[in-house]
């Protein structure tokens, strides 16, 4: 008995269109076990490790902390922060938190061993508030004020470690620079009343009063909201002289005591 008779036979065009079916199949069937059971099993299909925060750990912390997670690193850059230790790291690829598979490298930048230098801005003559602005632009951070007599209110001499210093003179990045002032020739005043203005306000007056901003203390989550003053030392009206420190507490607008309350108080 012939498996393929009349038209379906092997020598047949029927019989030969069965053969190419039955060969594509059987193909088909090959490639789908590859793929969807052989191959998931060789390469642990389905199998991934959390990445850990290493962002602010040392270098020297890596290596172990890693091999035990079956993961392994690489430094891709260096730069340099004055937040971080030398050596720590400071960025990472993947991020904390991406799925990956093991044995995978992660791509670290690290912090610099020695701080990159850059010049003192020339502040001379110019107002404390603009003293401010360009030190931090540069990189770098404005210190105490000393107040000297003078007829105007302005930098009249910057200064490293205690030493006067010159401006284009270079200096670590991060370094504190500060300030000799002219007091403008003014005497004892009263200080305004900052509760119930937003924070960045009452810098700015503090600063351009020759003042210095002192602690800060938070009193209430302000996360998504524009923090303000809720209280000062000295207070509103209290005499004060160029060059005092004024602490601020800082807090949701609806923590700024009414005027009842500042009665009982």
């Amino acid at each position: 008995m012939k498996l393929f008779p009349g038209k379906f036979a092997p020598d047949t065009l029927g019989g030969i269109l069965i053969s190419v079916v039955v060969a594509v199949a059987i193909m088909l069937i090959l490639v789908a076990i590859y793929f969807f059971t052989y191959l998931p099993s060789v390469t642990n299909h389905g199998e991934s490790i959390t990445v850990p925060n290493i962002e602010g750990m040392k270098v020297e912390q890596l290596e172990d902390f890693l091999v035990k997670k079956d993961l392994r690193y690489e430094v891709s850059d260096s730069t340099y922060s004055s937040k971080y230790p030398p050596l720590t790291v400071l960025k990472q690829y993947p991020h904390a938190g991406a799925k990956v598979k093991e044995g995978r490298k992660i791509f670290i930048t690290i912090n610099h061993v020695t701080a990159p230098t850059v010049p003192v801005p020339n502040l001379i003559d110019g107002s404390v508030v603009n003293a401010d602005a360009v030190l931090t632009s540069n990189e770098l951070k404005r210190g105490r004020i000393e107040l000297v007599p003078g007829p105007f209110n302005v930098v009249k001499e910057m200064k490293y470690r205690g030493a006067r210093i010159e401006p284009n003179v270079r200096v670590p990045k991060g370094s504190v620079i500060d300030l000799v002032v002219m007091d403008g020739g003014k005497g004892d005043y009263t200080i305004d009343n900052m509760v119930g203005q937003e924070f960045e306000d009452a810098k700015v007056y503090i600063l351009g009063a020759n003042l210095n901003v002192g602690t800060v203390t938070l009193e209430d989550d302000t996360v998504g909201i524009t923090p303000v003053v809720i209280k000062q030392i000295p207070e509103a009206g209290e005499k004060i002289k160029a060059g005092d420190v004024v602490d601020l507490w800082i807090g949701k607008p609806e923590s700024v005591p009414s005027d009842d309350d500042s009665e009982e108080l």
